[in-house]
């Protein structure tokens, strides 16, 4: 085996670990309650020691927002994908947030699986999850402002971190509204049309305040 595949086989063993404690605390927070569930519980779920548990996750929270990591970075990833065909930052970004409407995408709030509805219900209703969501969209914000003003010249990082926020809080607001109508008891089939049209009316807004990225 060369190194790079026992590197690769390590990253794998890790990211199935994350998913397996992740999954096991999941479960027991949507049947118990977040806040009834200390970590030494998840831990014995997951057959692993508590200190082994926050090498993987440093917070509890953590254990929740697992699923939003691999997102992160994503806005930042269509940005720079949209670079080689020169195309705006924000037509790859709203057509990538349209993709996922479609798709029904549970990172856009229109999907309506009944375990995604546990999961958002799960988040949404504990304060200090929300909290933590919080820090992993500024975490998106700074990739994007970055990404953002690489695709511009990279000569104003703080107005590329503007325009980045904005681009977060839309996309955020529009994920949330979806939810809202979706948890109202609304199908994902029935919701999309107005979802979509939210969305680019949204984008439209985005590019008139915008438009050094549009």
């Amino acid at each position: 085996m060369t190194d790079d595949e026992e590197m690769g086989l390590r990253e794998r063993k890790r990211q199935r670990m994350y998913e397996a404690v992740s999954d096991a605390a999941i479960a027991l927070f949507l049947e118990k309650g977040f806040e009834k569930v200390p970590v030494a519980e998840v831990a014995a779920a997951a057959n692993i020691s508590k200190p082994t548990l926050f090498r993987y996750f440093p917070a509890k929270e953590d254990l929740v927002l697992h699923r939003f990591a691999d997102h992160v970075d994503e806005a930042a990833r269509i940005v720079a994908a949209a670079r080689p065909a020169k195309r705006a930052p924000l037509d790859a970004l709203q057509r990538h947030f349209l993709d996922g409407l479609e798709r029904h995408d549970p990172v856009t709030g229109l999907c309506d699986n009944t375990h995604v509805l546990a999961f958002h219900r799960l988040l949404y209703g504990t304060p200090s999850l929300v909290a933590r969501l919080y820090g992993y969209q500024e975490r998106t914000e700074r990739a994007l402002g970055e990404a953002l003003n690489e695709a511009s010249g990279g000569d104003d990082a703080l107005a590329a971190r503007l325009a980045a926020g904005q681009i977060v809080a839309v996309q955020r607001i529009l994920a949330l509204e979806n939810w809202r109508r979706i948890d109202a008891g609304e199908s994902a089939e029935a919701v999309w049309p107005t979802a979509a049209a939210a969305a680019n009316r949204a984008f439209g807004q985005l590019r008139s305040g915008l438009a050094r990225y549009a």
